[in-house]
């Protein structure tokens, strides 16, 4: 995308409002990619604010980091009821291999990938995902309160409501993006999950081995396999190797809340393509164990497999099965929270 040089900026005191509309422009961009997902369209955003800047001059702007908020925030909001109202209708068939690159492809004068996969960690992956299932006035107050610290005051005109209906919105958008409380029982198999992961991404064979119970089975939607891949595989080590066969995709992965229990969200770009979810059998006994578990979060990949829990007895419960959910149709109804640790 073009700088703000670009709508204009020539005279002294246009060059001084391209300056500190420049200063500020990361920051917006990080909003913008709250609340839109992507940072294209981030960057459209952030754009068509400095235009509107650039149009206005800064005669009467008390406060232009305030003004540039609201006036992003209101694109933003535009732009999030404009995709409400044609959602994309996903193919359901085998996802090609290109979705596994993290980021839009570079634009010219734009930022690339490994911009955007910065923008999705500093969010939180699964955070985005759950994000997508809100409607356009409750992420926009959402992100501005809860990630932006911005007051329902300065919410209010955003949204076009009082700002005590505007702390209903966030907080109604809270109660979803968050889910329930921690339930103890469950924190084992939250750190199973993300022993589970944390093993995928380092190609861990043995720690995929403490993890899983001897009978594991894992079962999938045929778009989750490549084609002429079985559906379902049982055993530890047949699971762990065919784990590790698909490990690229585990980078893009995260614990989240999935119906209730404990599961995974494999989400390029913040956008959701797979969703894991988990049995449990305490003690590794390969017993079919009850279905949820640990109300995960964003981070698991922190967490390492130590050479001192590489054994049979290193942990009260084992993955007794999993599976791999990439039909759209089940994707969508799922119910998906990021919980407060």
């Amino acid at each position: 995308m073009g700088g703000a040089h670009g709508a204009g900026a020539g005279t002294p005191e246009q060059e001084e409002l391209a300056a500190r509309f420049e200063a500020q422009r990361a920051e917006l961009t990080r909003l913008a990619h709250g609340m839109l997902g992507s940072l294209a369209e981030a960057e459209d955003a952030v754009q068509e604010a400095w235009f509107r800047l650039a149009r206005h001059g800064a005669t009467g702007i008390a406060n232009p980091a305030a003004w540039l908020r609201t006036v992003l925030s209101r694109i933003c909001l535009d732009a999030l009821r404009a995709r409400a109202a044609r959602p994309e209708e996903p193919s359901g068939g085998p996802l090609p291999d290109d979705v596994w690159c993290d980021g839009a492809p570079g634009r010219e004068g734009g930022r690339g990938p490994e911009d955007e996969a910065v923008l999705v960690e500093a969010v939180g992956r699964a955070l985005l995902v759950v994000l997508e299932r809100l409607g356009p006035a409750e992420r926009v107050a959402f992100v501005l309160h809860d990630l932006f610290a911005v007051p329902f005051e300065g919410i209010a005109p955003v949204v076009d409501r009082t700002p005590a209906a505007a702390k209903k919105l966030a907080s109604r958008a809270r109660a979803r993006v968050r889910g329930t409380g921690p339930v103890p029982e469950r924190a084992g198999q939250r750190r199973l999950v993300e022993a589970f992961l944390a093993a995928a991404r380092e190609g861990d064979l043995d720690g995929l081995l403490a993890v899983l119970a001897p009978d594991v089975v894992r079962r999938s939607d045929p778009a989750a396999v490549p084609e002429g891949a079985a559906l379902s595989a049982r055993g530890a080590r047949k699971v762990a190797g065919e784990t590790l066969v698909l490990a690229r995709r585990s980078r893009f992965a995260a614990p989240a809340l999935v119906d209730g229990g404990v599961g995974v969200v494999v989400a390029p770009r913040g956008r959701l393509l797979l969703a894991l979810t988990f049995t449990f059998t305490p003690g590794g006994t390969g017993a079919t164990g009850v279905t949820g578990g640990a109300r995960g979060s964003e981070g698991a990949g922190g967490y390492a497999v130590g050479d001192a829990e590489r054994t049979a007895g290193a942990f009260a419960e084992r993955i007794a099965g999993y599976e791999v959910i990439a039909d759209p149709a089940r994707l969508a109804a799922l119910e998906l929270a990021v919980p407060v640790e």
